[in-house]
Protein backbone atom coordinates (compact mmCIF):
# COMPACT_ATOMS: atom_id res chain seq x y z
CA UNK A 1 0.00 0.00 0.00
CA UNK A 2 0.95 3.89 -0.59
CA UNK A 3 2.04 4.55 2.99
CA UNK A 4 5.61 5.99 2.54
CA UNK A 5 6.72 8.88 0.52
CA UNK A 6 10.23 6.69 -0.45
CA UNK A 7 13.26 8.39 -1.58
CA UNK A 8 14.29 7.29 -4.97
CA UNK A 9 16.95 4.51 -3.66
CA UNK A 10 16.60 0.17 -3.29
CA UNK A 11 19.31 -0.91 -1.05
CA UNK A 12 21.12 -4.28 -1.66
CA UNK A 13 23.62 -4.71 0.99
CA UNK A 14 25.02 -3.71 3.63
CA UNK A 15 28.01 -3.57 6.17
CA UNK A 16 29.21 -1.48 9.25
CA UNK A 17 28.16 2.26 8.75
CA UNK A 18 27.81 1.93 4.83
CA UNK A 19 25.06 0.56 2.31
CA UNK A 20 25.06 -0.27 -1.14
CA UNK A 21 22.24 -0.27 -3.80
CA UNK A 22 21.39 -2.26 -6.85
CA UNK A 23 23.62 -0.49 -8.95
CA UNK A 24 26.54 -1.07 -6.60
CA UNK A 25 26.98 2.79 -5.19
CA UNK A 26 27.73 2.96 -1.86
CA UNK A 27 26.13 5.45 0.76
CA UNK A 28 26.71 6.48 3.95
CA UNK A 29 24.67 5.15 6.68
CA UNK A 30 23.75 8.12 9.19
CA UNK A 31 19.82 6.64 9.70
CA UNK A 32 20.37 3.37 10.57
CA UNK A 33 17.11 2.26 9.64
CA UNK A 34 15.79 5.06 11.56
CA UNK A 35 17.84 4.74 15.35
CA UNK A 36 17.46 1.02 14.85
CA UNK A 37 20.72 -0.78 13.73
CA UNK A 38 22.69 0.04 16.70
CA UNK A 39 25.63 -2.45 15.23
CA UNK A 40 25.56 -1.72 12.12
CA UNK A 41 24.21 -3.63 8.79
CA UNK A 42 25.65 -7.39 8.43
CA UNK A 43 27.53 -7.69 11.96
CA UNK A 44 29.72 -10.61 11.95
CA UNK A 45 28.45 -11.23 15.55
CA UNK A 46 24.84 -11.00 15.21
CA UNK A 47 25.07 -12.72 12.26
CA UNK A 48 26.47 -15.38 13.61
CA UNK A 49 24.47 -15.37 16.77
CA UNK A 50 21.21 -15.59 14.88
CA UNK A 51 22.06 -18.15 12.42
CA UNK A 52 22.62 -20.13 15.65
CA UNK A 53 19.51 -19.35 17.43
CA UNK A 54 17.44 -20.28 13.93
CA UNK A 55 18.95 -24.17 14.32
CA UNK A 56 17.53 -24.00 17.61
CA UNK A 57 14.21 -22.30 18.25
CA UNK A 58 12.82 -19.20 16.61
CA UNK A 59 9.36 -18.92 18.02
CA UNK A 60 7.45 -20.69 20.68
CA UNK A 61 4.61 -18.33 21.76
CA UNK A 62 3.92 -17.04 25.55
CA UNK A 63 2.65 -20.11 26.59
CA UNK A 64 5.91 -21.53 27.57
CA UNK A 65 8.83 -20.04 29.50
CA UNK A 66 11.33 -18.43 26.77
CA UNK A 67 15.17 -18.63 28.18
CA UNK A 68 16.69 -16.39 26.05
CA UNK A 69 13.30 -13.62 27.01
CA UNK A 70 14.28 -14.34 30.94
CA UNK A 71 17.99 -13.58 30.26
CA UNK A 72 16.78 -10.28 28.18
CA UNK A 73 14.67 -8.94 30.99
CA UNK A 74 17.62 -9.61 33.74
CA UNK A 75 19.90 -7.86 31.83
CA UNK A 76 17.35 -5.07 31.02
CA UNK A 77 16.34 -4.69 35.12
CA UNK A 78 19.73 -5.15 36.48
CA UNK A 79 21.18 -2.15 34.53
CA UNK A 80 18.15 0.05 34.64
CA UNK A 81 15.38 1.55 37.57
CA UNK A 82 13.05 -1.37 36.66
CA UNK A 83 12.02 -4.94 38.24
CA UNK A 84 9.73 -6.68 35.42
CA UNK A 85 9.32 -6.33 31.54
CA UNK A 86 6.69 -7.26 29.30
CA UNK A 87 7.90 -7.78 25.36
CA UNK A 88 6.17 -6.61 22.43
CA UNK A 89 7.32 -5.92 18.66
CA UNK A 90 7.39 -2.61 18.19
CA UNK A 91 7.77 1.35 19.86
CA UNK A 92 3.96 1.66 19.08
CA UNK A 93 3.21 -1.73 20.81
CA UNK A 94 5.28 -0.57 23.88
CA UNK A 95 3.43 2.26 24.17
CA UNK A 96 0.21 0.85 23.88
CA UNK A 97 1.20 -1.37 26.87
CA UNK A 98 2.45 1.47 28.53
CA UNK A 99 -1.30 3.17 28.36
CA UNK A 100 -2.96 0.37 28.92
CA UNK A 101 -0.98 -0.20 32.35
CA UNK A 102 -1.93 3.53 33.11
CA UNK A 103 -5.43 2.96 32.87
CA UNK A 104 -5.03 0.38 34.91
CA UNK A 105 -3.07 2.56 37.38
CA UNK A 106 -5.80 5.12 37.30
CA UNK A 107 -9.12 2.90 38.09
CA UNK A 108 -7.06 0.92 40.97
CA UNK A 109 -4.54 3.43 42.42
CA UNK A 110 -6.05 6.74 42.44
CA UNK A 111 -10.11 5.26 42.02
CA UNK A 112 -10.80 7.73 38.17
CA UNK A 113 -13.46 6.13 35.83
CA UNK A 114 -11.92 7.91 33.07
CA UNK A 115 -8.42 8.25 33.41
CA UNK A 116 -6.28 10.92 31.52
CA UNK A 117 -2.84 10.62 30.44
CA UNK A 118 -0.79 13.76 29.65
CA UNK A 119 1.75 14.58 27.59
CA UNK A 120 3.64 16.65 25.46
CA UNK A 121 2.76 19.09 22.24
CA UNK A 122 5.40 17.75 19.35
CA UNK A 123 5.95 14.15 20.78
CA UNK A 124 5.88 11.15 18.73
CA UNK A 125 4.70 8.11 20.52
CA UNK A 126 3.72 5.43 17.02
CA UNK A 127 1.22 5.00 13.91
CA UNK A 128 -1.48 3.05 16.35
CA UNK A 129 -4.48 4.21 17.07
CA UNK A 130 -4.21 5.15 20.64
CA UNK A 131 -0.23 6.27 20.32
CA UNK A 132 -1.52 8.09 17.49
CA UNK A 133 -4.13 9.67 19.72
CA UNK A 134 -1.09 10.24 22.34
CA UNK A 135 1.39 12.08 20.14
CA UNK A 136 0.95 15.60 19.86
CA UNK A 137 1.19 16.33 16.54
CA UNK A 138 -2.17 17.20 14.97
CA UNK A 139 -1.10 16.32 11.45
CA UNK A 140 -1.01 12.64 12.27
CA UNK A 141 -4.14 13.01 13.74
CA UNK A 142 -5.76 14.41 10.08
CA UNK A 143 -8.38 11.35 8.14
CA UNK A 144 -8.43 9.06 11.08
CA UNK A 145 -10.59 10.88 13.43
CA UNK A 146 -12.21 10.18 16.38
CA UNK A 147 -8.85 9.92 18.38
CA UNK A 148 -8.87 7.60 21.21
CA UNK A 149 -9.96 9.84 24.14
CA UNK A 150 -8.41 10.79 27.42
CA UNK A 151 -5.23 12.97 26.18
CA UNK A 152 -4.22 15.84 26.79
CA UNK A 153 -1.18 18.10 25.66
CA UNK A 154 1.74 20.74 27.29
CA UNK A 155 4.51 21.94 25.52
CA UNK A 156 7.62 20.38 25.83
CA UNK A 157 9.75 21.48 28.76
CA UNK A 158 7.17 23.96 29.99
CA UNK A 159 6.92 23.11 33.83
CA UNK A 160 4.28 26.51 34.04
CA UNK A 161 2.21 25.13 31.11
CA UNK A 162 2.18 21.33 32.72
CA UNK A 163 1.56 22.86 36.33
CA UNK A 164 -1.51 24.95 35.02
CA UNK A 165 -3.04 22.00 33.35
CA UNK A 166 -2.70 19.36 35.60
CA UNK A 167 -4.48 21.86 37.92
CA UNK A 168 -7.37 22.00 35.41
CA UNK A 169 -7.60 18.34 34.88
CA UNK A 170 -7.40 17.69 38.61
CA UNK A 171 -9.91 20.70 39.60
CA UNK A 172 -12.98 18.10 40.70
CA UNK A 173 -10.61 15.03 41.96
CA UNK A 174 -8.30 12.88 40.35
CA UNK A 175 -8.29 13.20 36.81
CA UNK A 176 -4.79 12.17 35.78
CA UNK A 177 -3.38 8.86 35.41
CA UNK A 178 0.00 9.42 33.70
CA UNK A 179 2.69 11.23 31.99
CA UNK A 180 3.75 10.00 28.91
CA UNK A 181 6.75 11.50 28.10
CA UNK A 182 10.28 11.32 25.34
CA UNK A 183 13.44 12.41 27.77
CA UNK A 184 14.41 13.96 23.99
CA UNK A 185 12.34 14.56 21.07
CA UNK A 186 12.88 12.37 18.44
CA UNK A 187 10.33 13.32 15.63
CA UNK A 188 9.35 16.12 17.03
CA UNK A 189 12.55 17.73 15.98
CA UNK A 190 15.44 16.65 17.93
CA UNK A 191 14.21 18.57 21.15
CA UNK A 192 16.46 17.56 24.45
CA UNK A 193 14.56 17.13 27.60
CA UNK A 194 15.33 20.08 30.15
CA UNK A 195 16.35 18.23 33.69
CA UNK A 196 15.01 21.26 35.97
CA UNK A 197 11.50 20.55 34.10
CA UNK A 198 12.13 16.33 34.68
CA UNK A 199 12.72 16.80 38.13
CA UNK A 200 9.59 19.09 38.97
CA UNK A 201 7.69 16.34 36.91
CA UNK A 202 8.71 14.01 38.92
CA UNK A 203 7.94 16.09 42.33
CA UNK A 204 4.37 16.35 40.95
CA UNK A 205 4.46 12.60 39.69
CA UNK A 206 4.97 11.82 43.17
CA UNK A 207 2.95 14.23 44.80
CA UNK A 208 -0.32 13.07 43.41
CA UNK A 209 -0.04 8.86 42.48
CA UNK A 210 0.76 9.37 39.08
CA UNK A 211 2.30 7.02 36.57
CA UNK A 212 5.93 8.80 35.21
CA UNK A 213 6.44 7.24 31.80
CA UNK A 214 9.34 7.75 29.77
CA UNK A 215 9.13 7.07 25.91
CA UNK A 216 12.82 5.83 24.97
CA UNK A 217 12.01 4.05 21.47
CA UNK A 218 14.50 6.31 19.77
CA UNK A 219 17.02 7.37 22.43
CA UNK A 220 17.21 4.66 24.50
CA UNK A 221 19.60 1.83 24.78
CA UNK A 222 22.84 3.62 24.33
CA UNK A 223 22.23 6.02 21.79
CA UNK A 224 22.03 9.28 24.04
CA UNK A 225 25.30 8.54 25.36
CA UNK A 226 24.22 6.71 28.53
CA UNK A 227 22.74 3.99 28.43
CA UNK A 228 19.28 5.18 28.96
CA UNK A 229 18.47 8.73 28.25
CA UNK A 230 16.39 9.16 31.82
CA UNK A 231 19.91 8.76 33.34
CA UNK A 232 20.98 12.31 31.01
CA UNK A 233 17.97 13.91 33.19
CA UNK A 234 18.87 12.93 36.38
CA UNK A 235 15.34 11.53 37.04
CA UNK A 236 14.05 8.03 37.14
CA UNK A 237 10.61 7.28 35.60
CA UNK A 238 8.18 4.07 37.12
CA UNK A 239 8.16 2.81 33.55
CA UNK A 240 10.28 2.73 30.03
CA UNK A 241 9.27 2.06 26.27
CA UNK A 242 12.07 -0.12 24.24
CA UNK A 243 12.43 -0.90 20.70
CA UNK A 244 14.11 -0.09 18.05
CA UNK A 245 17.78 -0.35 18.60
CA UNK A 246 17.28 -2.67 21.15
CA UNK A 247 16.75 -5.24 18.63
CA UNK A 248 19.33 -4.12 16.33
CA UNK A 249 17.08 -4.51 13.34
CA UNK A 250 15.05 -7.39 14.43
CA UNK A 251 11.88 -6.34 15.46
CA UNK A 252 11.29 -6.03 19.14
CA UNK A 253 9.62 -3.87 21.83
CA UNK A 254 9.54 -3.60 25.59
CA UNK A 255 7.85 -1.95 28.85
CA UNK A 256 9.85 -1.80 31.72
CA UNK A 257 8.47 -0.83 34.73
CA UNK A 258 9.40 -0.45 38.58
CA UNK A 259 7.42 -3.64 40.73
CA UNK A 260 5.46 -0.97 42.63
CA UNK A 261 3.48 -0.15 39.55
CA UNK A 262 3.73 -3.75 37.72
CA UNK A 263 -0.53 -3.73 38.09
CA UNK A 264 -0.91 -6.73 35.34
CA UNK A 265 -2.09 -9.73 36.03
CA UNK A 266 -2.73 -12.64 33.50
CA UNK A 267 -4.73 -12.18 30.61
CA UNK A 268 -5.04 -8.37 30.96
CA UNK A 269 -1.91 -8.12 28.23
CA UNK A 270 -0.50 -10.31 25.61
CA UNK A 271 1.42 -10.69 22.63
CA UNK A 272 1.92 -13.83 20.32
CA UNK A 273 5.23 -12.81 19.29
CA UNK A 274 5.98 -10.72 21.81
CA UNK A 275 9.54 -11.58 23.46
CA UNK A 276 10.46 -15.08 21.14
CA UNK A 277 13.42 -16.74 21.18
CA UNK A 278 15.04 -14.91 17.80
CA UNK A 279 14.12 -11.24 18.83
CA UNK A 280 15.73 -11.99 22.00
CA UNK A 281 18.79 -13.23 20.54
CA UNK A 282 19.23 -10.24 18.38
CA UNK A 283 18.48 -8.03 21.63
CA UNK A 284 20.68 -10.00 23.75
CA UNK A 285 23.43 -9.74 20.90
CA UNK A 286 22.91 -5.79 20.79
CA UNK A 287 23.52 -5.63 24.47
CA UNK A 288 25.92 -7.47 24.80
CA UNK A 289 28.22 -6.10 22.20
CA UNK A 290 26.98 -2.72 23.63
CA UNK A 291 29.55 -3.57 26.99
CA UNK A 292 31.56 -6.15 25.58
CA UNK A 293 33.06 -2.79 22.73
CA UNK A 294 32.69 -0.01 25.14
CA UNK A 295 30.28 1.51 22.92
CA UNK A 296 28.24 4.01 25.63
CA UNK A 297 31.03 5.81 26.53
CA UNK A 298 32.14 5.64 22.68
CA UNK A 299 29.18 6.92 21.64
CA UNK A 300 29.03 10.00 24.14
CA UNK A 301 32.13 10.66 22.43
CA UNK A 302 30.93 10.50 19.04
CA UNK A 303 28.32 12.36 19.96
CA UNK A 304 30.24 15.65 20.81
CA UNK A 305 32.87 15.21 18.07
CA UNK A 306 29.20 15.20 15.75
CA UNK A 307 28.15 18.11 17.23
CA UNK A 308 31.21 20.33 17.02
CA UNK A 309 31.12 19.38 13.57
CA UNK A 310 27.89 20.22 12.75
CA UNK A 311 28.74 23.61 14.85
CA UNK A 312 31.25 24.58 12.58
CA UNK A 313 29.13 24.03 9.58
CA UNK A 314 26.37 26.34 10.98
CA UNK A 315 29.05 28.78 11.54
CA UNK A 316 30.20 28.69 8.41
CA UNK A 317 26.57 29.03 6.71
CA UNK A 318 24.44 31.31 9.06
CA UNK A 319 22.34 31.97 5.71
CA UNK A 320 21.05 28.52 6.18
CA UNK A 321 21.82 26.87 9.41
CA UNK A 322 20.27 28.05 13.16
CA UNK A 323 22.04 25.63 15.09
CA UNK A 324 22.50 21.80 16.03
CA UNK A 325 20.92 20.08 19.46
CA UNK A 326 20.49 16.70 20.80
CA UNK A 327 22.97 13.44 23.04
CA UNK A 328 25.21 11.79 21.72
CA UNK A 329 24.42 10.20 18.09
CA UNK A 330 20.76 11.52 18.09
CA UNK A 331 22.17 15.03 16.40
CA UNK A 332 19.85 17.92 15.02
CA UNK A 333 20.87 20.33 12.30
CA UNK A 334 18.29 22.92 12.89
CA UNK A 335 17.67 25.04 9.55
CA UNK A 336 16.94 28.78 9.05
CA UNK A 337 13.03 29.07 10.00
CA UNK A 338 12.62 31.89 7.47
CA UNK A 339 15.01 30.04 5.10
CA UNK A 340 13.83 28.20 1.81
CA UNK A 341 15.98 25.18 2.62
CA UNK A 342 13.70 22.30 4.09
CA UNK A 343 15.02 19.29 5.59
CA UNK A 344 13.02 16.89 3.49
CA UNK A 345 15.12 18.65 0.44
CA UNK A 346 18.51 18.16 1.82
CA UNK A 347 18.16 14.30 2.72
CA UNK A 348 16.78 13.80 -0.73
CA UNK A 349 19.89 15.93 -2.58
CA UNK A 350 22.30 14.00 0.17
CA UNK A 351 21.50 10.51 -1.45
CA UNK A 352 23.54 11.85 -4.54
CA UNK A 353 26.51 13.34 -2.31
CA UNK A 354 26.22 9.28 -1.06
CA UNK A 355 24.67 10.08 2.55
CA UNK A 356 21.83 8.89 4.07
CA UNK A 357 20.25 11.27 6.77
CA UNK A 358 16.45 11.44 7.49
CA UNK A 359 14.25 14.51 8.66
CA UNK A 360 13.25 15.50 12.19
CA UNK A 361 10.43 17.79 10.46
CA UNK A 362 10.39 20.17 7.91
CA UNK A 363 13.13 22.27 9.41
CA UNK A 364 15.40 19.91 10.83
CA UNK A 365 18.19 16.87 9.56
CA UNK A 366 18.33 14.28 11.72
CA UNK A 367 21.27 12.12 12.48
CA UNK A 368 21.11 8.43 14.05
CA UNK A 369 23.50 6.45 12.96
CA UNK A 370 24.74 3.06 13.94
CA UNK A 371 26.56 3.20 16.75
CA UNK A 372 29.84 1.61 15.87
CA UNK A 373 30.79 4.68 13.52
CA UNK A 374 34.13 6.34 13.79
CA UNK A 375 35.67 9.80 13.50
CA UNK A 376 36.54 9.36 9.91
CA UNK A 377 32.89 8.68 8.97
CA UNK A 378 31.40 11.24 11.25
CA UNK A 379 34.32 14.23 9.14
CA UNK A 380 33.15 12.24 6.31
CA UNK A 381 29.42 12.66 7.13
CA UNK A 382 29.46 16.23 7.92
CA UNK A 383 31.78 17.13 4.64
CA UNK A 384 28.87 15.41 2.20
CA UNK A 385 26.36 17.26 3.80
CA UNK A 386 28.65 20.63 3.02
CA UNK A 387 28.44 19.35 -0.56
CA UNK A 388 24.97 19.25 -0.88
CA UNK A 389 23.96 22.53 0.76
CA UNK A 390 26.31 24.15 -1.47
CA UNK A 391 24.62 21.58 -4.30
CA UNK A 392 21.09 23.40 -3.12
CA UNK A 393 22.29 26.62 -2.67
CA UNK A 394 23.34 26.84 -6.28
CA UNK A 395 20.61 25.21 -7.56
Amino acid sequence: MDTYARFPLELAKGKGVWVQDTAGRRYLDCVAGIATCTLGHSDRVMRKALSRQLGRLQHVSNLYRIPEQEELAAWITSRSCTDRVFFCNSGAEANEAAIKLARKHGHTVRGIERPIILTAQASFHGRTLAAVSATGQPKYHHGFEPMVEGFRFFPYNDIAAFEALLTACEADGPRVAAVLIEPLQGEGGVNPGDPAFFRRLRELCDRHSILLIFDEVQIGVGRSGALWGYEQLGVEPDAITLAKGLGGGIPIGALAVKRSVDHFRPGDHASTFGGNPFACRAALTVVQELERRALVPHVAAMGMLLQSLLRELVDQRPHQLEGVRGWGLLQGLVLKADGELTAPAIALRAIEAGLLVVPAGPRVVRFVPPLVIRPKHLRLAVSRLAQTLDALAGA
